[in-house]
């Protein structure tokens, strides 16, 4: 598991370099292997720059007053973070996006930061929490923390054809 060391705080401003370099080194896999399941021509359509629109989902997130963003602290090093959405009408806590940097993968800190997480959603009266990720192997890690933390996936499989070539 994680060392004893490893900290969940409060995201604060200065930390947005750390939590956008290590989602995009964390991300960098999936979208290297997206061209592989569907094509170069659909990733290029899909995913023009998808370093510039992940900076950009997760920027967006770190400032967004609709989320609230913790991170993962290793010896004063930012390892990993999450945002999260709580829908008060609905009582959906939703886990947006979560990292965790490849350096630290496996040791338990995805598993922490979402235990974190379902028990912030817990504490604002959340009655559901949801995560979402791929079926594809490079998100086997990210499932297997889900499934550690009590999540229960279900399959959902999205289809994609490229209608310049049609």
């Amino acid at each position: 598991m994680t060392a004893r060391k490893t900290k969940i705080r409060s995201f604060k401003y200065q930390d947005l370099d750390s939590v956008v370099s290590l989602s995009l080194l964390a991300w960098e896999p999936f979208f290297t292997s997206f061209k592989d399941i569907v094509g170069s021509d659909i990733d290029k359509l899909l995913h023009p720059n998808w370093k510039k629109m992940q900076q950009k989902t997760v920027e967006e997130a770190c400032k967004s007053r609709k989320f609230k963003v913790w991170v993962a602290e290793l010896e004063g090093v930012v390892v990993g973070f999450f945002a999260l959405k709580l829908d008060h009408k609905e009582k959906l806590g939703e886990v947006y996006l979560l990292a965790v940097h490849p350096s630290y993968s496996g040791k338990g800190i995805g598993t922490e930061l979402n235990l974190f997480a379902l028990d912030k959603m817990k504490k604002a009266g959340m009655k559901i929490a949801k995560i979402g990720t791929g079926g594809d192997p490079t998100h086997a890690p990210a499932r297997r923390s889900y499934e550690k933390a009590g999540y229960v996936g279900i399959p959902i499989v999205h289809y994609f054809k490229d209608l310049t070539k049609s």
